[in-house]
């Protein structure tokens, strides 16, 4: 037994000797052995917050941005930090009136859907009018459209059990988008003018923590939201679940992705949850790294656990991981508090982070993988940000998904790829125009050397380029990946 443990131990201790003398590291792809077909779109959200309303200083340029992108399936969140910004019923209709205001919702939302005009986009009017819900007391909101407040979600009981009136409200909100308007409780009817095209609405977000609802009481209100919906958009897909913490709710899995739980016809078209790298607070930049790659690879083994409940109960039903990201502590940070600085470094490592997740969900065969978020500011989850929140340039994060977008999309084939360190990830793609692409990421805050199969382009994102453009050079024989850098390398032939 000790001889055993002997030669295990000094085979482990060689092993990390060899990796932790970096050298160049060997890099092997079959590209006649294909793995799997890629459906993975990279993608980002946009969650509603001050600094994207018209006349904020980085309002143009973030919208700019975003239609620069182009990207598909792209969702759009007004959620609970700002009610007057995400609800568009306030107050419970009387016998006189009804209280629709879309004032200050409407320009945000139509901005954003110009801005992803002829994409598919993802709409989640995620909360829920506070007045729906049974309470001791009403719940208070700002007057301020702006003023944060986190405790708008109060209530785990609906007051009207049957959910007619939860379901119309969400009907009326798609046809106020869709079908130019809408009639409200009293028979009166709204105008918008408005027609977009929405391809899918999602049925609120992270009902785990938001109303913490149970998976028998998000199932039947899941239910109730889509048959009214589809009364006024019957083309309409859905999106479910949203789940904040996916590997502490397996049943919400379970139950929901069962059939039989659900009325008849309704349909599961595709489910959601959500991934954060998140940081203990007294870890230094040095730490973070290890961290954040660790959390990433339990958060795969959760995706391969829901792929396991999916396939069996649901096979048909499309996944998208709609919020990866990381989170720095101290967010979302405190009203008139100045937020403590974020190293440079830090927006690479997420960006690589992001990277390293979406190679692996298209090596899984996930639909989707969205990026969280475009903007984030202080109170806002600054450290989630994707642009300047002063300026609305976009920093390393945003260009690692526009290098992700340029690159790889659904049709690709990723091919057998084998990389000699833990610390580089590797995946060769076959693209569906013909190019053959190798997605590079340097999980460490420091230079690696990766041997290349022969002559080509390497267009790369580190911290050199930080948030400014994507920069593109020939290589042959080997390229040097600058700490937490993110690139892919495209063969000449």
């Amino acid at each position: 037994m000790k001889s055993i443990i002997a030669a295990t131990l000094g085979a482990g201790l060689a092993a990390a000797l060899a990796w932790s003398a970096d050298g160049q590291i060997g890099l092997k792809v079959d590209w006649d052995k294909v793995t799997r077909e890629s459906k993975t779109t990279p993608t980002l959200q946009v969650v509603v917050n001050p600094p994207l309303r018209r006349g904020s200083a980085i309002h143009d340029r973030t919208f700019a941005e975003l239609k620069r992108l182009g990207a598909d399936y792209v969702r759009y969140v007004p959620w609970l930090p700002y009610p007057k910004l995400a609800v568009a019923e306030m107050r419970a209709p009387d016998s006189q009136q009804t209280y629709w205001d879309f004032a200050a919702i409407d320009p945000m939302t139509v901005d954003f859907l110009n801005a992803t005009a002829g994409h598919s986009v993802i709409l989640n009017f995620s909360t829920i009018p506070a007045w729906m819900f049974v309470t001791p007391e009403p719940v208070k909101y700002p007057d301020d459209p702006d003023q944060v407040v986190w405790d708008y979600t109060k209530g785990t009981e609906l007051r009207d059990p049957s959910m007619r009136e939860l379901g119309d409200y969400y009907a009326r909100l798609v046809s106020w988008y869709t079908r130019g308007g809408f009639t409200d409780e009293l028979g009166k009817r709204h105008e918008s003018g408005h027609h977009f095209k929405i391809d899918y609405w999602e049925v609120f977000n992270e009902p785990d923590f938001e109303h913490e609802m149970t998976p028998e009481q998000y199932t039947a209100r899941y239910d109730a939201v889509v048959t009214a919906i589809r009364q006024v958009a019957p083309d309409m897909k859905f999106v479910a679940l949203a789940l904040a913490e996916p590997s502490q709710n397996p049943r919400m899995f379970e139950y929901f992705l069962d059939k039989s739980h659900h009325a008849p016809g309704i349909p599961l078209d595709m489910i959601s949850y959500h991934f954060y790298a998140v940081s203990a607070a007294d870890e230094t930049p040095e730490v973070q790294q290890h961290t954040f790659f660790t959390q990433a690879d339990r958060f795969l083994v959760t995706v391969r656990y829901v792929e396991q409940i999916r396939q069996r109960l649901s096979p048909e039903t499309r996944t998208t991981i709609d919020e990866i990201g990381a989170i720095l502590p101290g967010d979302p940070g405190q009203p008139g508090r100045t937020p403590d600085p974020i190293p440079n470094s830090y927006w690479n490592l997420a960006a690589a982070t992001y990277a390293y997740v979406f190679g692996n969900l298209a090596a899984m065969g996930i639909d989707v993988a969205g990026e969280s978020q475009l903007v984030g500011y202080p109170t806002q989850f600054p450290s989630v940000t994707m642009v300047d929140w002063t300026t609305g340039a976009p920093n390393a994060r945003f260009r690692a998904l526009e290098l992700l977008h340029k690159h790889f999309g659904p049709g690709d084939k990723l091919v057998q790829t084998t990389i000699a360190s833990p610390y580089v990830y590797a995946q060769a793609f076959r693209t569906r125009s013909g190019k053959r692409e190798i997605l590079l990421v340097n999980k460490r805050d420091r230079p690696l050397t990766v041997t290349l199969p022969e002559a080509g382009t390497w267009e790369y994102v580190d911290q050199v380029t930080a948030g400014g453009p994507m920069m593109s050079v020939e290589v042959k024989g080997s390229v040097t990946l600058n700490g937490f850098a993110t690139g892919v390398f495209t063969c000449s032939n």
